[in-house]
């Protein structure tokens, strides 16, 4: 069965940096889309960012400017670096990847907490 594991969350001070990973192990093909989720306590899950196959990336707009996405194909694993962090970024972050036929795998969560 595909998994992904991430890495890369922790405690950072507001204004600092953190880079998450996830990487795909197992049975995981022809990945189309790969994603970022947040959830914070008390709050619906959100997309945070998004990139295509193709390079096209989406972003949620309190993030614009301030976070990047960035996938390895061959390694088939999907970054987020995340700059100018704010106490309101403190969510569970989430990794998702979508196949060409449309089905959803999950991480299990990385905590990020920044504070102020």
């Amino acid at each position: 069965q595909g998994q992904l594991v991430e890495s890369g969350g922790g405690l950072v001070q507001a204004g600092g940096s953190l880079r998450l990973s996830c990487a795909t192990s197992g049975s995981i093909f022809s990945i189309n889309e790969m994603g970022w989720y947040r959830q914070a306590p008390g709050k619906q899950r959100e997309l945070v960012a998004a990139i295509t196959s193709g390079g096209s990336t989406n972003y949620v707009d309190s993030v614009k400017g301030r976070f990047a996405i960035s996938r390895d194909n061959a390694k088939s694993t999907v970054y987020l670096q995340m700059n100018s962090l704010k106490p309101e970024d403190t969510a569970v972050y989430y990794c998702n990847v979508k196949n060409i036929w449309g089905i959803d795998y999950w991480g299990q969560g990385t905590q990020v907490t920044v504070s102020s």
